[in-house]
């Protein structure tokens, strides 16, 4: 029987819409996937929003005439938010994250530390009219480099102890390419989050590269909810898409305490 108070999340990390390889464009592929896992709430990475394409390019790779968070969106998550990360002359892409319910605000936050890596961490406060709480949902992509790692963790530590009220929930999830587990320290023991994959199965999934995958760059953390299972999608046809492996999760919604008398 399903729990009316139970959320699914994914994260993925898309690739901008390209297989591994970057020989095809998948974003076809890549909805028809996320859609059948029926996440509830998408954290998404490398989404693009402007792509300026040729005709030619755009008939031969069959490329959608509006920004592709909103084509992934289309249909089947009426609620979205979208935060440009790197801006080109001939677009942007960055962070994303699709809803079944209402996002009450949003904002994104630069964290950049070099010009030519531009990151952000995408700020959600989604009403989960099910249980009538507010869930807040903060999407991330950080950089390649220790150093500019080490500061935007704390830049996002920052952001969690001023922003999130402790009695609030959250899930804090993306591509957070720490291959050696140095997030924990911000994120376990000085804001008391766990992480989805190390709670129910003792360590991080390795999703990178999908192929072969052997780092543990992609995470789910979370803060006021109760894990109920995870699973991470790199198998089967997910193996023709991103080179990142998709993670979901699946969390029961906790209760607010009633008031005292």
């Amino acid at each position: 029987m399903a729990r009316e108070t139970a959320i699914n999340v994914l994260t993925y990390n898309i690739h901008k819409g390209y297989c591994s390889g970057n020989r095809r464009f998948v974003l076809d592929a890549i909805r028809e996937r996320i859609t059948e896992t029926g996440a509830d709430i998408v954290f998404l990475q490398e989404v693009h929003g402007r792509a300026e394409k040729s005709e030619a390019r755009r008939r031969r790779f069959s490329y959608p005439d509006q920004p592709h968070f909103e084509y992934l969106a289309e249909q089947v998550w009426p609620h979205y938010a979208y935060a440009r990360n790197a801006i080109y002359r001939k677009g942007d892409h960055g962070n994303a994250i699709l809803s079944n319910y209402p996002i009450l605000a949003w904002e994104n936050i630069d964290v950049s530390i070099f010009p030519r890596s531009s990151r952000s961490i995408l700020h959600g406060v989604i009403h989960l009219p099910q249980s009538d709480v507010r869930l807040h949902a903060l999407c991330v992509h950080l950089g390649l480099l220790e150093q500019e790692r080490k500061e935007q963790l704390q830049a996002l530590a920052q952001r969690i102890e001023d922003h999130v009220p402790h009695d609030e929930p959250m899930i804090l999830a993306g591509d957070f390419n720490d291959w050696r587990r140095r997030a924990e320290r911000h994120l376990q023991l000085s804001l008391e989050m766990e992480e989805l994959f190390v709670t129910l199965q003792g360590r991080h999934a390795r999703t990178f590269p999908v192929w072969a995958p052997l780092f543990p760059v992609d995470r789910i953390y979370f803060r006021g909810l109760t894990p109920i299972a995870c699973e991470r999608l790199g198998e089967g046809h997910w193996r023709d898409l991103s080179d990142h492996a998709a993670l979901l999760g699946r969390f029961e919604i906790n209760r607010p305490k009633a008031p005292k008398r």
